[in-house]
Formats: C-alpha cells, structure tokens, sequence
C-alpha cells in the first residue's frame, strides 16, 4: 500500500487590502510505503502528544502552534521512518482577479499539481490518499471526481485509488504532514528556515507556482 497523506498550510484569502491575508498558500503531500511505516510514524506522533502536551488526549500537533522544541522532539521520533515529502507553493500575489473568487478550483489544481511529481510507479498494489476533512460533502465529491479524472491516465488500471477525508485526530499520520507543510510555508512566507532545516532532508519535491 502506497499512503499519501495531503495538507496545506496558509490561507486562501485574496483581499490584500482590507484585510491580512497569507502571502503564499503551500499544498503538502507526506508519501509512506506500507501499513508499517504508516504505523510508525503515527506512534512518533502519538508519543510526542503523551510526552509533550499537557494534555495530550484533548491536544493535536499542530504546525501553527507547537513550538521548535516539540517539532524536533517528533521529528527525533519519526526521522528513521523511511517517508518523502513533495510540496508545491502558491504566490498568491500573482492569481488573476477572477480566479481568486474560485478558492475550491485553486486548492484542487493545487493538489493535483502536487500528486503529478509523485512516483505512482512506485505503488505496487494500491494507493490511499487521506486528507485532512475541511470541505461540506459537495466539495469533497467534487474534489474526489476531480482528481480521479486527473489521475486516472497516471496510476496503472489495476492499481485502486481510495480518497479518504479524515479528522487528524483520528489518522495520526495527518498531523505529521500539518508539521511538515507549515515548516515549508513558513520558508515562503517568513523566511523561517528554524523548523525547515530541521526536517529538508526528506523533501524530494519543493517549488513555488507563479514565482
């Protein structure tokens, strides 16, 4: 089993003016061979909520919130995880008027933009793609639809795509990839290299789109 876990870090906001918006939106894929590996790296995430949150049962690692020190203290845990990372980042700045009101068609492409530098040669019997569950059921159908044609031409007919929509506290594995994803975001938008340099080394794919 091939598993690809998606997140993205930023927001899709485009009112540059009014209000404060991100300047970039980044789209993360955490690519993991096998149930083992998967297992793993949840178990790195769920010692670090039991040693390092207050209260871990309540608690996510979140990108946003937990501090360098946490971060590594995860990262200690999952670095001999064998995994990759592939990352696609939008200059939001450069987005044309009219397609800034289409926020769903824009995290689509990006998604899929992300999944087309992906090895599917390298998935032997079937693939999982999880993400993190943010859309009402009409935007995950379309999503779904979206990407399956898309995809279609690249994956091996005999190969099943499953699309799943998890809550991260239920799929450990999702907050590992909101780590990840904010540490590259945060490279883009602060040039906070603190957390990223930490982890760069698993990056196989990290590029900005309308540079």
């Amino acid at each position: 089993m091939l598993y690809l876990y998606l997140d993205e870090s930023g927001d899709l906001g485009f009112d540059f003016f009014a209000k404060k918006p991100s300047m970039y939106f980044t789209v993360t894929v955490m690519l993991v061979q096998g149930m083992e590996n998967r297992k793993k790296i949840a178990k790195a995430v769920k010692r670090t909520l039991q040693k390092k949150l207050s209260r871990p049962m309540e608690a996510e690692l979140k990108g946003s919130k937990q501090s360098v020190k946490v971060k590594q203290y995860f990262y200690g845990r999952m670095e001999p995880v064998p995994f990759e990372l592939y990352a696609l980042t939008l200059n939001k700045r450069r987005v044309y008027d009219y397609l800034a009101r289409e926020k769903d068609r824009i995290y689509n492409f990006m998604a899929r933009k992300v999944l087309d530098v992906i090895p599917f040669a390298n998935a032997p019997v079937r693939i999982s793609l999880i993400i993190d569950r943010s859309k009402s059921k009409k935007e995950i159908r379309e999503f779904d639809d979206y990407l399956v044609r898309q995809l279609s031409g690249r994956i091996g007919p005999r190969i099943p795509l499953d699309i799943n929509h998890h809550l991260s506290h239920e799929d450990l594995p999702l907050q590992a990839v909101d780590l990840f994803s904010w540490g590259i975001y945060r490279k883009y938008e602060r040039n906070d290299l603190e957390w990223f340099n930490v982890f760069q080394g698993k990056i196989k794919y990290d590029d900005v789109y309308l540079p």
